[in-house]
């Protein structure tokens, strides 16, 4: 059922298209992936639409893996899998990127400075300046058309 849900999903928008304190700017940490399960099936390329399931938390200099506050996560109760264009600006330019390179089955975790996730604006639970931690799987691939 939830694969018949993804797909339609990708199918619709392959149609549609033709408590922890963030990290400050001033602590430098950079952009980076980690490939923490390499997928198998097929490559996200640029411009491909594709859905993931993801969960990110605000980084901390202290925390277990530098997770602070976990702010949101496609697996929570009623949510559904994240469909955007791998490398597009339908998501932060961070989270967008990271996704490029990505095989169907992997699973990646990526360190977003502020400046590739909301700047200086707060967006709901994340305040103004964030550096961003987001591990993400790659569930699917829209077919082209």
């Amino acid at each position: 059922m939830k694969l018949a849900l993804i797909t339609m999903g990708l199918a619709l928008a392959v149609s549609a298209c033709g408590g922890d304190n963030p990290t400050s700017p001033s602590a430098n940490v950079p952009y980076s992936t980690t490939d923490l399960r390499v997928g198998t099936g097929a490559e996200a390329v640029f411009g491909r639409v594709i859905a993931v399931e993801y969960t990110g938390w605000l980084y901390s200099a202290t925390g277990p893996e530098n997770k602070g506050t976990r702010f949101d996560s496609s697996l929570d109760p009623g949510k559904e899998p994240f469909v955007l264009v791998a490398g597009g600006n339908n998501a932060i330019a961070g989270f967008s990127q990271a996704v490029v390179g990505m095989r169907v089955g992997g699973l990646r975790r990526v360190v977003i400075p502020p400046e590739l996730g909301y700047g200086s604006q707060a967006n709901g639970p994340i305040p103004g300046n964030s550096t961003l931690i987001f591990e993400i799987e790659l569930l699917a691939i829209a077919p082209t058309s």
